[in-house]
C-alpha cells in the first residue's frame, strides 16, 4: 500500500507538471512559415494541414507522440469534420484525450487518500476500478466537446452565410463579376466565417481553381450543405452567365426561414420541459395542504 508521503510526492509532482504545462501554453509561439505557405497550396487539404500541424505546446507534443506510437484503433472515432471547422489540430485533440484520461486516473486515488485522512477508508479495490472507469469516460470528453462546439459553429456559419449570400447578390446586381462579387462580399464582415470564406477564395485565386470548386471542397470537408448549395448557384452563374440575383435572395430568405423555424421548435421544446417543474411544484403544494388533514385523520383512528 502507498504511504501518505508517497501520495503527497505524487500530488506535488502532478501540480508541478500542471504549472509547467500552463507556462508552456502561455509562452508566445512563433508562426510556422511552412504551415502558412501550405495553406495556399491547392494539393494539400485542410484535413492534411491539421494532421501535420507543428506542435507548439506540451499537449500537442504528447498528441504527436500518441499518433506515432499508439494504435489507430485506440481512438475509436475521430470527429474529423468537427475538428476541421473548429480548426483544432489532430495533435492537440489527441493531447486533450490523453490529458483527460490522465486526469481521470489521478482523481480517484487522490479522493481515496482524502477519505482515508478523514477516517472514511475505502476498500482497496475501489480506487483502481474507479480510476479505470473514470479514465475511460473522460477519454471521450474531447469528442463530445468537439461535436457540441462544431454544432454551434455550423449554426453560426449558416447565419453568417445568409448575410454573405445577400452581399454577393447585391454585388452581382451592381455588375461585379462572379469572383469579384464573392471576394468583395467576404471582405465586408470581420467574423471568423467571413475570414474563412475570404481565405478559401484567396487560396482558389492563387491556385487557379474556380471559386465555386473551392467552396465545394470546403463544404464537403466541413459538412456544410448550405455552402454547397451556394457554390452550385455560383457555378451556374460563372459557367453559363445566368442571372442569379433573385435566386440568391430567395436562397438567403429560405435559410433564414429554416433557422427561424428551428429556433421556434427549440423554444417550444424548452417551454414544454419547463412545465414539468411547475407541475411538480403544484403537486408538492397540494401535498403540503392535504398532509395536516391526513395526519389528524390517521392520529384519531
Amino acid at each position: 500500500m502507498t504511504t501518505g508521503l508517497q501520495l503527497a510526492l505524487g500530488a506535488g509532482a502532478l501540480v508541478s507538471l500542471g504549472v509547467v504545462l500552463l507556462v508552456m501554453r502561455l509562452m508566445p509561439a512563433e508562426p510556422d512559415l511552412a504551415e502558412a505557405l501550405g495553406r495556399l497550396t491547392p494539393t494539400r487539404s485542410r484535413a492534411h494541414l491539421l494532421a501535420t500541424a507543428t506542435a507548439t505546446s506540451g499537449k500537442e507534443r504528447a498528441g504527436v507522440w500518441a499518433m506515432k506510437t499508439l494504435p489507430a484503433a485506440m481512438w475509436v472515432r475521430t470527429p474529423s469534420r468537427e475538428l476541421a471547422i473548429l480548426r483544432i489540430p489532430l495533435a492537440h485533440f489527441y493531447g486533450d484525450k490523453l490529458a483527460f484520461a490522465g486526469l481521470g486516473l489521478v482523481i480517484p486515488p487522490l479522493l481515496a487518500w482524502f477519505f482515508d485522512l478523514i477516517g472514511l477508508g475505502l476498500p482497496i479495490a475501489v480506487p483502481p476500478l474507479a480510476s479505470l472507469g473514470l479514465a475511460a469516460l473522460m477519454f471521450f470528453m474531447p469528442n463530445y466537446n468537439a461535436i457540441d462546439d462544431a454544432r454551434k459553429a455550423r449554426l453560426e456559419f449558416a447565419r453568417a452565410l445568409g448575410a454573405y449570400i445577400d452581399l454577393v447578390a447585391l454585388e452581382r446586381n451592381n455588375g461585379s463579376g462572379v469572383r469579384q462579387a464573392m471576394e468583395s462580399a467576404a471582405e465586408v464582415g470581420d467574423s471568423w466565417v467571413f475570414s474563412r470564406l475570404a481565405e478559401e477564395l484567396t487560396r482558389s485565386r492563387w491556385s487557379g481553381l474556380p471559386p465555386w470548386d473551392a467552396l465545394h471542397t470546403l463544404a464537403d470537408e466541413l459538412g456544410l450543405p448550405e455552402l454547397d448549395d451556394f457554390a452550385d448557384i455560383m457555378r451556374l452563374s460563372g459557367e453559363e452567365g445566368a442571372s442569379i440575383y433573385t435566386t440568391l435572395r430567395a436562397r438567403s430568405a429560405a435559410m433564414r426561414t429554416a433557422m427561424l423555424n428551428d429556433e421556434i421548435a427549440e423554444a417550444n421544446a424548452v417551454g414544454e420541459r419547463m412545465t414539468i417543474p411547475g407541475s411538480l411544484l403544484g403537486v408538492i403544494f397540494m401535498a403540503l395542504l392535504v398532509a395536516p388533514s391526513l395526519l389528524r385523520m390517521f392520529s384519531n383512528t
